[in-house]
C-alpha cells in the first residue's frame, strides 16, 4: 500500500514530486521576508476611508445596456461605471 498523497494547487491542478521539488528549492534559494508575508491582506482591497457598503439598487434595462456597453468600452467593470458617475453628480472624490 502506497502512503504517496496528491497534492494539488489552489485551482485544482495536480502536483507531481518534481514539482514540489522545484518549489522546495525555489524557497530554500530565495530569501522570503516572513514578517512581510504574514502581513500581507488577503481579499478585496480596501475602497476610500473605510470598508464599503453593498447598496442595492434597481435599474432599468436601458440604463443597464448603457453601464455595461461603457464599461465594456473603458475596459472596467460595471461596478466602477457606476461608482465614477455617482462621486461625479455628487461632487466628491
Amino acid at each position: 500500500m502506497s502512503d504517496k498523497k496528491t497534492r494539488r494547487t489552489a485551482s485544482g491542478r495536480s502536483l507531481s514530486d518534481d514539482d514540489l521539488e522545484r518549489l522546495a528549492v525555489e524557497v530554500e534559494e530565495t530569501a522570503y521576508d516572513v514578517e512581510e508575508l504574514k502581513t500581507r491582506r488577503r481579499g478585496r482591497p480596501p475602497m476610500g476611508s473605510g470598508p464599503a457598503d453593498v447598496v442595492p439598487v434597481r435599474i432599468d434595462p436601458e440604463l443597464k445596456a448603457a453601464i455595461e456597453a461603457r464599461a465594456e468600452a473603458d475596459h472596467t467593470s460595471t461596478s466602477e461605471i457606476i461608482r465614477e458617475a455617482i462621486r461625479r453628480f455628487l461632487e466628491v472624490a
